[in-house]
């Protein structure tokens, strides 16, 4: 007897279902929820230890803007393609639109908010506003976070470089030449 493709392929199915359905994650997956299916997440934000019970799937960016007020932090592109909602994790900077939330248990997440110290603002921030490194202002904070570290990165030294380092924050308004300034002018100071 032949087995078609369309067979073959209907049978491999019925057996990988059925393997499926027996395995431990499949029994979890099948058995009623006892709870809110919630995870708890403790990190440090801006220095202040924070624990929020989220669902697994909650962004960084969202439990930021949603759970915690830290509204800085700006959803762009919700993609990771446009650099607005760039933070500090652990001091590297990350996406936090591609950051899911538990990735962050027991880390230090540094926002928009906590770089200043008090009143005084942080070289970078200083830099921005003496160059007008900003227009509308929408992607001022991701632009912002991502000098920040590209300030303390001692390999970037040259115009090219800096812009590399920052290619992944885009100013819609193409104040480019404006933020260049401001990030060399942070890094004399």
């Amino acid at each position: 007897m032949t087995t078609s493709r369309r067979q073959f392929f209907g049978r491999a199915a019925a057996v990988s279902a059925g393997v499926a359905l027996t395995s431990p994650l499949a029994e979890a997956i099948a058995a009623p929820a006892n709870d809110t299916g919630l995870v708890d997440v403790a990190f440090r934000v801006n220095g202040e230890r924070r624990r929020l019970s989220l669902d697994p799937c909650v962004t960084l960016l969202d439990a930021l803007r949603e759970r915690l007020q830290l509204t800085g932090t700006k959803k762009g592109c919700d993609r990771g393609q446009c650099g607005a909602c760039t933070v500090h994790v652990d001091d590297r900077r990350v996406l936090s639109c591609l950051t899911l939330a538990v990735t962050v248990q027991g880390k230090d997440v540094t926002t928009i908010e906590g770089i200043s110290d008090g009143d005084e603002l942080h070289p970078v921030q200083r830099a921005f506003i003496e160059h007008d490194g900003f227009q509308c202002g929408f992607c001022t904070s991701g632009q912002i976070m991502s000098a920040v570290e590209v300030v303390e990165e001692r390999e970037v030294r040259t115009d090219d470089q800096i812009r590399e380092a920052m290619s992944g924050n885009i100013c819609r308004c193409g104040a480019y030449p404006n933020i260049l300034a401001a990030i060399k002018q942070a890094r004399e100071s």
